[in-house]
């Protein structure tokens, strides 16, 4: 028997016609759609994350304290095997060590890529160069998987997603070196530049220094993350003013605790009192931490994807006609 036709309140409105505020179509009932996002979500757990952070800086900074403090957890290279009585290097040297991270079912693969010998030579001429072919090879590996006949359903991922820069606490001006390493490479990485070891200056140096160091950033046409191109909307925009009128965080890092008031805190001690690392009247290591992981790392890893890897990946593939496919045995397969 032929079913009769449903009346005409119960048809879906088309779009554009009687449709509801947003100009979608009236639904009759439960779908389901709004799963979608438990779908991803279960699937984005199973697969886990790849974050990988460069530190910048030379040497006595406390680059290692404070990614240890940053995730804590032990995750510098000087926590993973290496001497801590290790020389300085002639040159730069480029190292890396990963751990997977695991907090409330969540896992990361976490890679830091520490930057040993920057700008500790008395001629630190073009130092900046080892690091920037460093990150262009991750582009290259992640390229030559990519085009690929017979692809990893999950290409590994080596790329940069992040660049801290460790500025020192002169409270006078940047060095041309710092200004010349953040110019040359923020068009191939997403850089956030730090004031190191605050707590050697007064609060009032510190926001005198950190007004100097924007100005001379702006004067000097470097751009560091989140650029203001790449803000999506004026949500997005008005995010991100904040948090750049805030840069370069002045942050202080400690992986030791200390008892304040009752409470086990991380902290320096001094000989006027303890500096409380997670303290925003302290120091903006809070801000740091916040921002860094849990408002804008996966944008950091989308700006990486879709901003600085497409720009090497357009220039690669207009070199030459381009890349051309490799094949399973790890030979070029020709166009012709």
């Amino acid at each position: 028997m032929t079913e009769p036709f449903p009346p005409t309140s119960a048809i879906p409105v088309p779009v554009g016609s009687h449709g509801s505020a947003s100009g979608g179509s009236t639904l009759l009932g439960y779908i389901g759609i709004d799963t979608i996002i438990e779908q991803m979500r279960k699937k984005t757990m199973k697969a886990g994350f790849d974050f990988n952070i460069m530190v910048v800086g030379h040497s006595g900074l406390g680059k290692s304290t404070l990614l240890n403090t940053l995730f804590k957890s032990q995750v510098s290279r000087r926590n993973a095997g290496w001497p801590r009585d290790e020389k300085i290097p002639k040159t730069v040297e480029i190292k890396s060590v990963s751990h997977v991270i695991e907090e409330g079912g969540v896992k990361m693969k976490l890679t830091v890529v520490d930057t040993p010998g920057f700008g500790d030579q008395i001629n630190n001429d073009n130092c900046w160069e080892p690091i920037s072919k460093y990150i262009n090879e991750q582009f290259e590996k992640f390229l030559k998987e990519e085009v690929n006949i017979t692809r990893k359903k999950r290409i590994p991922d080596t790329r940069v997603h992040c660049c801290i820069y460790f500025i020192p606490p002169t409270g006078h001006s940047l060095r041309q070196l710092d200004i010349e390493f953040m110019k040359r490479l923020s068009h191939s990485v997403n850089i956030i530049p730090v004031i190191a070891k605050a707590d050697t200056m007064t609060i009032e140096e510190r926001q005198e220094f950190k007004q100097r160091v924007r100005k001379e950033l702006e004067t000097s046409g470097v751009e560091f993350y989140p650029q203001k191109e790449f803000d999506d909307d004026m949500e997005d925009k008005s995010d991100n003013d904040k948090i750049r009128e805030t840069m370069p965080f002045a942050v202080v890092g400690s992986d030791k605790e200390y008892q304040v008031n009752g409470k086990r805190v991380l902290g320096r001690k001094t000989a006027w009192g303890i500096v409380e690392v997670e303290n925003s009247n302290h120091c903006e290591f809070a801000k740091l931490r916040d921002f860094l992981i849990r408002s804008h790392l996966q944008d950091l890893k989308e700006v990486t994807h879709n901003i600085h890897y497409e720009t090497y990946r357009a220039k690669r593939l207009n070199e030459n006609g381009g890349l051309h496919p490799i094949s399973s045995n790890g030979t070029q397969e020709s166009n012709l």
